[in-house]
């Protein structure tokens, strides 16, 4: 097949296009791996004695086994996080904490595993009896460890309505921190309108702090929204019995 000139001018054309697309991402290629090797060599954690086309050359030498790696450590978050999962699932809150704090190494910004931990931690700690060796510092630091481990999760996600939550039943139930618990159960409701679990909780928060007004309301609307019968009888309960002291 005979090419004519014009196709010929084409085909050229498109030749050095190609090759100054290659030549433009080798470049690019090179300059990140110099940049790389010049924050290094900057930062002072190199050999004095290498040189910075040294530098280079490592990098372009070792720059598989450094990606396989970075994909090997990712891979291997990922299975402390399911591990942890599946402890969890099967009750066993301990083991479970000891595959967060591996999955955490791995992984600190993913507000779930700190979720996680916050119920493990709360867990462990409401089951801690006093055993011979135990004391009430090894509860109480369970105790911060699923406070922090809830206020971490927020910090990372505002939006992330569980460890809201969780933290909200952590300050009413077992610190009994009522007052700091409302903020949290508040902005919780405001994401999810129509949550009665929550409700249950920042009911019994006001209650606590005597708001006795704003936990009927909370009841109130309980006993509209809920279709479940358990919890609309649960919320007309504590409704009368507040309204009993109020009127008592």
């Amino acid at each position: 097949m005979k090419f004519t000139k014009s196709k010929a001018t084409g085909i050229a054309v498109i030749v050095i296009i190609v090759l100054g697309i290659a030549a433009v991402i080798l470049y690019q290629k090179n300059s990140e791996r110099s940049e790389f090797a010049n924050r290094i060599f900057s930062m002072g954690s190199a050999d004095r004695g290498t040189s910075v086309s040294e530098l280079k050359a490592s990098i372009a030498k070792y720059e598989r086994r450094i990606e396989r790696h970075v994909r090997d450590a990712v891979q291997t978050g990922v299975y402390w996080k399911i591990l942890a999962v599946r402890l969890q699932d099967r009750g066993l809150h301990g083991e479970a904490l000891e595959a967060l704090q591996q999955a955490i190494y791995y992984t600190p910004a993913d507000p779930a595993l700190h979720y996680f931990t916050g119920i493990s931690a709360g867990i462990v700690a409401k089951s801690l009896h006093l055993f011979p060796g135990i004391v009430n510092e090894d509860r109480q630091r369970l105790f911060d460890l699923a406070e922090n481990a809830y206020l971490r999760a927020i910090e990372l996600d505002n939006n992330y309505t569980r460890p809201l939550y969780g933290l909200g039943v952590l300050y009413v139930f077992e610190l009994e921190r009522p007052q700091d618990a409302i903020p949290y159960l508040e902005h919780c409701l405001n994401l999810s309108r129509n949550d009665v679990d929550t409700m249950f909780v920042l009911a019994r928060a006001h209650f606590m702090l005597r708001n006795n007004r704003v936990a009927v309301e909370l009841y109130d609307r309980i006993i509209t929204l809920t279709r479940d019968e358990q919890k609309r009888s649960e919320a007309q309960s504590n409704r009368q019995f507040i309204l009993g002291q109020m009127n008592g």
